[in-house]
């Protein structure tokens, strides 16, 4: 695979033990076994051939696609309806600008920003970090899912403890969207029994969806399941989430980025009629 011969490479595994002090392979019954700090050495190397892969793959990538590359992360609420409508209308108008998306949680996702494996964040939560800076663009609320026929899709509005006689499927206690329901629990002098527990919004979707319980989730995800076998009722002073653009602050907004932005915006716009909601003037770019 090399075309080297063997007593080459032998003289250069030599070589190397040499200069750097230690062996990196045993001989046992006949066969070369790795060293404990050769399998150290080889994790840091092959990071360092990712690195230039990745070089390589960027630059076949900009000749093939001369109009650019925009690459996209959200959050799992925005990323299963909003961005895949905003990404296909902008398609129309870019054929040829190459896309890449992937939607992830809060800290894999500002990670990627950072490391600048991504233009554009789309999230349901703020990032807080100094050198990101954010957009509000959308609103939403709180809404209770529940499947067709059960008795609390006959009521306009619910409250929190309307929710009590029936199998609630909440969050982990850790997360964001936890600790959310919590504390509306706790606002209402309840206790807060759920029978499943899960990662996010889109899984309590899923379950409810299976007759496993109700659930608190955010606009942005039951809207994601429009054609799903549940329905949404309102809550009683349910909190607002916001919906924030987050991007590099040290680098201008590319042409496709803006791009990008306003067919997003436009994506936000024609949802407004599922009580997504459009910030005002005030939502000009917040540094975080």
């Amino acid at each position: 695979m090399l075309f080297v011969s063997q007593p080459a490479v032998s003289r250069l595994l030599s070589h190397t033990e040499q200069r750097i002090g230690f062996p990196l392979f045993n001989r046992i019954r006949g066969r070369l076994q790795a060293t404990l700090e050769a399998k150290k050495l080889f994790h840091e190397v092959e990071v360092v051939y990712e690195g230039v892969q990745r070089v390589n793959d960027m630059a076949r990538e900009l000749f093939e696609h001369q109009e650019g590359i925009l690459n996209i992360v959200a959050s799992p609420s925005l990323g299963q309806m909003l961005i895949p409508v905003a990404i296909a209308s902008y398609r129309h108008t870019h054929p040829h600008v190459k896309l890449t998306f992937h939607y992830l949680n809060h800290n894999p996702l500002t990670e990627r920003l950072l490391k600048r494996q991504a233009d554009l964040a789309v999230t349901i939560l703020p990032i807080k970090h100094p050198s990101l800076e954010q957009e509000e663009i959308a609103r939403a609320q709180l809404v209770c899912i529940c499947p067709y026929n059960h008795p609390l899709s006959r009521r306009a509005v619910l409250e929190i403890k309307d929710l009590l006689a029936y199998p609630f499927i909440s969050y982990e206690k850790s997360s964001p969207f936890g600790r959310m329901v919590q504390s509306m629990f706790e606002e209402s002098e309840l206790p807060l029994r759920p029978v499943v527990e899960v990662g996010s919004p889109q899984n309590a979707c899923a379950l409810v969806q299976a007759g496993a319980g109700i659930a608190l989730v955010d606009q942005f995800s039951a809207r994601s399941w429009s054609a799903s076998r549940f329905v949404t009722r309102p809550i009683a002073e349910s909190p607002t989430l916001r919906a924030h653009l987050v991007r590099l602050r040290d680098e201008p907004v590319s042409q496709l980025s803006q791009s990008f932005i306003d067919t997003l915006k436009d994506v936000i716009q024609k949802e407004r009629h599922s009580g997504i909601e459009i910030p005002g003037a005030e939502s000009a770019l917040q540094r975080s």
